[in-house]
């Protein structure tokens, strides 16, 4: 039987901690969440790898980001204890409640109903999470404005509409690109003006909804 408690440890020291993540309070949240209770049932063991493990029974490939990667991009975002947190493509809810331990409020917003449901029966005791059912590239404009919003998955473009919905001094992380060449991205609001910068480079699959259009060709 696996010792998940032990599994939990190692990768936080051996796969964040080692990546320069330094939150202790982002630490602490990643030891006491059980990752393991997130993914499928048969994968529980594979909980702690670094890799993006599936979530989707169906034929949608949903998965959760790598905790280095969400560790990563989360630091960035630098949350704080009275933030409003907008947390998107959460899937089956591991990121929200992590991010549920650093910030005052979470809205976790899926699209696919199975996994919000799922999200829904394994959070329904964290009471500062509300679990949206909705498109997520429209973003969650009810509960707007957010002081961060993280974006769990790749984009291939630049997500205008859940920028517009950060507070002034909001930031917004994300993965930007598709495959080896992906980019995590750290996007802030100052007024009506948005700016982005690189901090590192990631890989994560591309989420519904955030693919590039086809260019037109001649």
């Amino acid at each position: 039987m696996t010792d998940f408690a032990a599994a939990r440890r190692m990768m936080v020291d051996g796969q964040i901690r080692t990546n320069d993540v330094t939150d202790l309070r982002l630490t602490a949240a990643m030891l006491e969440v059980p990752r393991e209770r997130f993914v499928l049932p048969a994968l529980a063991p594979l909980a702690y790898l670094d890799l993006d493990a599936p979530v989707s029974e169906s034929g949608a490939a949903r998965r959760l980001l790598k905790p280095m990667v969400l560790a990563k991009l989360i630091q960035a975002a630098d949350v704080g204890e009275n933030d409003r947190v907008l947390d998107v493509a959460c899937a089956t809810g591991y990121s929200s409640a992590v991010l549920a331990r650093l910030a005052a409020t979470v809205v976790a917003l899926e699209e696919d109903a199975a996994l919000a449901r799922r999200a829904s029966e394994t959070l329904r005791a964290t009471r500062n999470i509300t679990i949206a059912t909705g498109t997520l590239m429209a973003g969650w404009p009810a509960a707007a404005p957010y002081d961060v919003i993280v974006l769990n998955g790749a984009t291939e473009i630049v997500p205008q509409t859940l920028l517009r919905q950060l507070k002034d001094g909001g930031r917004l992380v994300c993965v930007l690109g598709n495959g080896p060449a992906g980019t995590a991205m750290l996007y802030c609001r100052s007024g009506e003006e948005f700016g982005g910068r690189p901090i590192f480079d990631a890989t994560a699959p591309v989420l519904p909804g955030f693919v590039k259009p086809p260019a037109f060709a001649f």
